[in-house]
Order: C-alpha cells, then sequence, then structure tokens
C-alpha cells in the first residue's frame, strides 16, 4: 500500500450537515475559530476558512462540460449518465494491464476521508470532505514498470448522455494526466464519494481524480482509462488553449492566468459581498509537495 497522508482531522471535525446552513452562527459563537489545519501544510491558512462547503454548494456549482459549460447544467444534466456497472481500463507500462470493474477496484482499496481545499483556475474556491484511496495504491495494483513517467486519464464519453459533448467545446473524450511523482503522492487521490455518501453524478461519479495543489481542470471527473507512459500525455485545456492552460497548472498566486489575477479568490458559499481571500502557493500544500518541483522554474512550467 502507498504511504499514508497523515490528516489531524477527524469526522468529528466536520460540521454535520444539517447544521452546514448556520455555519457562519457556530463560528460567530466559537469566537471564529473553525476546524483547525488540514495538515503542516496549512499552517498560514485562516481556520475559518477551513469549514466545508454544504452539500448543495458542492453538488449545485461545479464544472463538468460534458453536461454544459454552465455552472448549474451539471447538476440539471448529469442524472442521466449511467454509472453501473462502471470499468476502468488500465493500459500501458505496467504489469497487470485490464479492465478493473469499480467494486472489484473498492475490494482492494483503503478507503479514507480527506479534506482538501479545491481551487478553480477561474478564481473562485472550496474546501470538500472528500471519500477515497490514494491513486498509488491503484497504481501499485497495476504494477508499475520501470521507465514510465507519466500517467494519462481519460473521462468516459457517451454522446446520447452527456449533451455537452456533441459539441465541439473541447476535444473529447476529456483527457488529462500527471507525472508518476505527482500521482504517487500520498495527496493524491481518486475520490468515491464527498460528505460520506457516493459521489453524484455532477461531481465525477463513480470515480474521479483528486489533486488538491493543482487547479479544479486537473481533477478529472468520471474515469475510465489510466495509462502508464514515458511521454507526457496530452491533456484537453492545454491541447484547446496552451496559452492559458499550462501542463502543470499548479496553484501560484504569483502566475496570473492571462486574463485573471490568480493572486486571490473568492469563496464560494461567502456571500455577495463576501471578501476575496490570498490564494496560498499549492493551494496551501507547500510543505507536502513543492519538493516535487525543485529547480523547475514554476512560470515556464506553469
Amino acid at each position: 500500500m502507498a504511504h499514508r497522508w497523515q490528516n489531524d482531522l477527524t469526522h468529528r471535525d466536520i460540521t454535520p450537515e444539517s447544521l452546514f446552513w448556520n455555519r457562519r452562527k457556530i463560528l460567530a459563537g466559537m469566537g471564529g475559530v473553525g476546524l483547525g489545519a488540514i495538515g503542516g501544510g496549512l499552517a498560514q491558512a485562516q481556520e475559518a476558512e477551513l469549514d466545508p462547503n454544504t452539500w448543495e454548494e458542492v453538488t449545485s456549482y461545479c464544472n463538468f462540460y460534458e453536461f454544459g459549460t454552465g455552472k448549474t447544467d451539471p447538476a440539471s444534466y448529469a442524472g442521466q449518465m449511467t454509472t453501473s456497472p462502471w470499468e476502468v481500463e488500465i493500459d500501458g507500462m505496467v504489469d497487470n494491464p485490464g479492465t478493473y470493474g469499480f467494486d472489484q477496484i473498492l475490494s482492494e482499496m483503503t478507503l479514507e476521508e480527506r479534506i482538501y481545499r479545491f481551487r478553480c483556475v477561474e478564481a473562485w474556491s472550496m474546501v470538500i470532505p472528500w471519500q477515497g484511496f490514494e491513486l498509488a495504491d491503484l497504481l501499485n495494483l497495476a504494477g508499475v514498470q520501470e521507465g514510465a513517467k507519466y500517467v494519462a486519464f481519460e473521462t468516459l464519453l457517451r454522446p446520447d448522455e452527456m449533451p455537452g459533448t456533441r459539441y465541439p467545446v473541447l476535444d473529447w473524450p476529456y483527457r488529462e494526466g500527471l507525472r508518476l511523482d505527482e500521482a504517487m503522492n500520498p495527496l493524491t487521490i481518486m475520490a468515491t464519494g464527498i460528505f460520506g455518501k457516493p459521489l453524484p453524478n455532477q461531481n465525477g461519479a463513480p470515480l474521479r481524480l483528486v489533486v488538491p495543489w493543482k487547479y479544479g481542470f486537473k481533477s478529472i471527473k468520471s474515469v475510465v482509462k489510466i495509462t502508464l507512459t514515458d511521454q507526457e500525455p496530452p491533456t484537453s485545456w492545454n491541447m484547446a488553449n496552451a496559452r492559458e492552460y499550462g501542463f502543470y497548472s499548479n496553484v501560484n498566486p504569483e502566475v496570473d492566468h492571462p486574463r485573471w489575477s490568480q493572486a486571490s479568490e473568492r469563496r464560494i458559499g461567502g456571500g455577495l459581498f463576501s471578501r476575496r481571500q490570498p490564494t496560498l502557493m499549492f493551494n496551501g500544500y507547500e510543505a507536502e509537495v513543492a519538493s516535487l518541483y525543485e529547480g523547475l522554474d514554476l512560470t515556464k512550467n506553469f
């Protein structure tokens, strides 16, 4: 099994779902104290910022262009996507290539809860309690061969259930990729649920990638294929506009998007007049992942 990431929060630290709508009152009564830090890399975060978003916010405001480009489109249309049975093809530079059923994968994995910040490239953010397993465990099950350097991912492509794919918004199917060391990092998970419940379709059911120090579009949804390779794989947004979307797409307040600043972010659920908050390097996980990029120019390799 992969090295376990040490989370200093437990299930008791999460505000019960029934109280999420009153969380501002709760925080005020506690003198502004939130849920505490998530690991050493979040020491510089504002504590109140760690109060998770609500189920309604997480499931109704999201990007899943296979169902439309509006933020509410996924919640409106993703319900028609068939998620059972579900299979993931794992191929390329692995010892055990093949098609793995979702239930088979779950039977081999250690499920955990991870409360992570989620930062969109559009400069909005959330805090989400995920359930899932470390991607490294799945890759170890497949048997990574010597010489593999990258991991490529593909999303389901089913136009009869995904109305957004009938339009050339992107070159379908949606594709993403990581360096192998990024994929094997203990923070990188394959999520199967949120708030202790199975993933809703609009959030990437039944299996999605979550890489918390990268912009959200790197966390590819509804994964059906994983390929180990020695070549940097093509990725959808980079292919669509390389000037705006780099392969790495690490959260970096010092590297602006060509059309807006990335130095601050708008927290979803904070209200119309909520103050923008500073964006943290690597989304607050600098202590855990900065060593992956030693010697790499993060301005050129954005």
